[in-house]
């Protein structure tokens, strides 16, 4: 019961980051509205994290099989994507690369934030 429970507090918030998607005319997915609406409310304590923590970290556990139908979307849509292969491989390698230093770079500065804290909280 505290899975369906958990899951439903989830599927709510997603709920209303559809809702938001079609209300707010910006070209944001739904889901990223889901995903804020759910870090403002675990940020600001609105919800607890023990009320979603079991149901995230299963959904979070099974996230490579989430993506399977989307592979298959692509490989059934082979024949649109096949004469720009090269630039789309390109641009996946790019920007994985750009995203990979910019999330390790953000990393690195929020640690050396905290360690500064630490090193004034100490002193």
């Amino acid at each position: 019961m505290k899975y369906i429970k958990q899951f439903s507090i989830i599927t709510f918030i997603s709920l209303i980051g559809e809702a938001l998607n079609h209300l707010i005319p910006l070209p944001v997915p739904a889901s990223i509205y889901g995903v804020v609406i759910l870090f403002c409310c675990l940020e600001f304590k609105i919800i607890p994290l023990a009320a979603v923590k079991e149901t995230w970290l299963f959904l979070v556990s099974i996230m490579q099989i989430l993506f399977i139908p989307a592979t298959v979307g692509l490989i059934d849509t082979w024949d649109v994507f096949a004469p720009n292969w090269l630039a789309y491989t390109v641009i996946i390698i790019l920007s994985t690369f750009m995203v990979m230093l910019i999330s390790g770079k953000v990393t690195q500065g929020i640690i050396r934030l905290g360690q500064k804290k630490e090193a004034k909280k100490n002193a």
